[in-house]
């Protein structure tokens, strides 16, 4: 009988190395802070939270003008299918008229944070002029990826909720002019609020003093908290053990078969 052992665990180790490979090649999601701002428009609301590791400046600005209530009675001016929903700039896309602490934020611009993060759907990323510097208070909801914008402008954040939205804004009647495809009714944003997420240390921390309080001994082996792996991470945490539970089965199998031939070695 031929022996399939040694090349059946070959060929896991050889799997398992090429998993290692693809995974080392893929894009690793930045963090995402604690906190949250939701955008009410007339189609819904749309929530969205920021990579304050990947650009610190532009964060910090437009949770400024989130603060200051600058979005308020804004717009989204532009609409491209399968490409961005753009906000306007605050000078100028406002209903309402401007404060001065809220015309003095808006009036800023801010450095380029430009970062290997991808421009794909839901990803939050600055409006600018060719100045790379130019950045202001307009910024895109991404549609589609568009990987012709990546490094050329600083992606911020991520919409986190309400994807169903920015789809009832694709499909908008619109109106192209010049480059900018735009919706043929104002899509107002009506209101904005913000609020902080409890994060995952923070959601342990709590249980372990809910224990203590109640006398218990032990933390509960399974946490609620799905944060400490991501779903990307528990998918190849599951694969790899899954992965070395075959490579050890193949080798016990080649040496089950190894021995048993050793043993049962009879003359002719």
């Amino acid at each position: 009988m031929a022996d399939t052992g040694a090349p059946l665990a070959r060929t896991s180790l050889l799997l398992l190395l090429l998993l290692f490979t693809a995974g080392s090649h893929a894009q690793v999601e930045p963090k995402l802070g604690n906190t949250r701002v939701v955008f009410q428009t007339t189609y819904g609301d749309i929530e969205f939270g920021f990579y304050p590791d990947v650009a610190p400046k532009t964060v910090a600005h437009i949770m400024k003008l989130v603060r200051l209530g600058a979005y308020n009675t804004n717009h989204f001016f532009r609409v491209d299918k399968g490409f961005v929903a753009q906000v306007a700039d605050v000078i100028g896309g406002r209903e309402a008229p401007m404060n001065a602490e809220q015309r003095q934020e808006g009036k800023k611009t801010i450095p380029g944070e430009f970062s290997q993060v991808k421009h794909v759907r839901g990803i939050l990323s600055m409006g600018r002029y060719s100045d790379p510097d130019s950045a202001g208070s307009s910024f895109s909801m991404l549609l589609g990826n568009a990987p012709h914008l990546d490094g050329q402008y600083a992606i911020f954040g991520k919409v986190t909720k309400g994807d169903e939205v920015l789809a009832k804004l694709e499909e908008l009647p619109t109106r192209r002019e010049g480059i900018f495809v735009m919706p043929l009714q104002r899509i107002t944003i009506l209101s904005t609020y913000y609020y902080e997420i409890e994060s995952c240390e923070d959601r342990v921390y709590s249980l372990k003093k809910r224990l203590m309080e109640a006398n218990a001994v032990t933390l509960p082996v399974q946490q609620e908290c799905s944060c400490l792996l991501g779903s990307g991470d528990r998918s190849l945490l599951f694969l790899f053990m899954s992965m070395c539970a075959f490579v050890g089965c193949s080798y016990c199998i080649f040496q089950r078969k190894k021995n048993s031939r050793e043993r049962n070695i009879f003359p002719e």
